[in-house]
């Protein structure tokens, strides 16, 4: 960091405000009374410019422009320094304490902070620009060059990690060729979109009980032009490397319970690897070599995942599935289980937002006729496969109360190479009714009616199956 005097104008507008003024790599921050003043240096990097006045009052517009899309409690206005032409984004100051990474660390973020991130990420997503099928951004090559570009900064600020940083820099090309029709697909897709880019824990905070994102990138758009599953990805890869598995797959599950986005799952280990090479490259840049391992070493781990398995789920409405998978889900000391639950998927499928009631929609019968079933099972086969190719394990939260149907999942398992299993719950009958009785807010429309349904026609486990029951 620079030690550098201040510039005249700075140090006159710190006076003025009584304020005091934090440094860091690219920007200055004068804090008084509650507020935050964000100035920018007068720098030119290879992914920054903010060389002139014209230049940083620019960038000082698109950051007020761009958080406030996330922000705008946070985000006040531009003002203006002094007749010089400098200008400053005003911002409501919060306690450094709310920020995640903080948060994380002392032990108090929980599922349900990350549920709401999800949601309100995916709400986002969906009503952000779209990048234009004429535009660089997103293309395969546009990918590639960002990510070999780390390696080449890497080995020359840490040459000491020149093997490892070799071996990870094979296993981007190769897995960039792997998926290159994939990365062109998605941006033809419309996934590739103007995001917040840079989502570590670092740059979320929790306001009155919400995660709300902060601090986006505004000065390179092409840094922020990205496929949402990258953005995803940095989240994931953070809370792994705050020593949160838990909390990581539970994030990346409610993404995709709340998106859908499928096709995005093969690409998620690509661009977390990547988004650590930044992280390792930014502690390079601040002189940290640790970090730099810490990353690398991180980096590593996700290049190499355990053996996928599927998980199917088998138990009468009421018998605790979406509870012990929801377990199962976070027990994985890695993060590579994602879950796909059948009253989500069923629908999603008729249009239907997951907490939405079906009863009203008498179309065709509504979305519980054997053929939406056959249609909702036939999907959850096809988006399994989808996720074990791409060598994630997967959970599968449905009743499963046929043979047919858990064999039709083993034989996935075993057309994928994964190990196959079956989570098996249950409970008393009139513990089954009392719940269902009292469920409020859950996918699940089941109600005491369909549970006697399902007591007439549920196949117990037969013996051979019992093999595959996970124990209690």
């Amino acid at each position: 960091m620079s030690t550098a005097p201040l510039p005249d104008w700075l140090a006159r507008f710190q006076a003025r405000l009584g304020a005091e003024l934090i440094e860091t790599h690219i920007s200055w921050l004068l804090l008084a009374d509650g507020f935050v003043w964000k100035l920018k240096k007068p720098l030119s990097l290879p992914f920054l410019d903010y060389a002139t006045a014209e230049q940083r009052r620019f960038c000082c517009h698109e950051e007020l422009r761009l958080n406030r899309r996330f922000a705008p409690g946070l985000y006040l206005g531009l003002e203006e320094v002094d007749d010089s032409g400098e200008c400053a984004v005003k911002m409501r100051r919060f306690a450094e304490s709310q920020r995640l990474d903080h948060v994380c660390d002392r032990g108090g973020l929980g599922p349900d902070a990350l549920t709401s991130l999800a949601r309100s990420l995916h709400a986002f997503h969906r009503g952000a620009a779209v990048a234009d099928a004429r535009s660089s951004w997103g293309e395969p090559d546009a990918v590639l060059a960002p990510a070999l570009d780390n390696f080449a900064t890497l080995l020359t600020l840490q040459p000491g990690e020149a093997r490892r940083l070799a071996r990870l820099q094979a296993w981007t090309q190769a897995e960039f060729d792997r998926q290159r029709s994939l990365f062109a697909a998605r941006k033809a897709g419309g996934h590739i979109r103007e995001c917040h880019g840079d989502l570590h824990l670092g740059n979320l905070v929790l306001l009155d009980g919400q995660v709300v994102p902060f601090d986006c990138i505004e000065f390179n758009p092409a840094l922020r032009w990205i496929d949402v599953a990258s953005e995803l990805a940095f989240t994931w890869m953070d809370l792994l490397d705050h020593h949160r598995p838990d909390l990581a797959a539970w994030l990346l599950s409610a993404w995709l319970e709340e998106s859908g986005d499928v096709s995005g799952v093969p690409l998620l280990r690509f661009y977390a690897v990547y988004k650590a090479m930044v992280r390792a490259k930014v502690a390079a840049l601040s002189g940290n070599p640790q970090g730099v391992a810490d990353y690398l070493e991180l980096a590593e781990r996700l290049t190499t995942p355990p053996a996928a398995r599927l998980i199917i789920t088998h138990g009468l409405s009421g018998s605790g599935k979406t509870v012990r998978s929801a377990a199962l889900l976070m027990a994985d000391p890695a993060a590579t289980t994602l879950r796909l639950r059948s009253d989500v998927e069923r629908k999603r499928l008729h249009g239907l937002p997951a907490l939405a009631t079906s009863r009203r929609d008498t179309r065709r019968g509504g979305i519980y006729t054997p053929e939406a079933t056959r249609l909702t099972f036939a999907y959850l086969a096809e988006a399994a496969g989808h996720m074990l190719d791409a060598g994630w394990s997967v959970i599968v939260d449905a009743a499963f109360l046929k043979r047919t149907e858990r064999d039709d999942f083993r034989a996935i398992a075993l057309r994928h190479g994964a190990a196959f299993a079956i989570l098996a719950c249950s409970a008393p009958e009139d513990e089954l009714r009392r719940r269902l009785e009292a469920r409020r807010g859950d996918a699940s429309e089941a109600t005491v009616a369909v549970l006697e349904q399902q007591l007439g026609w549920m196949e117990p486990l037969a013996p051979d199956e019992l093999n595959y029951v996970l124990p209690p």
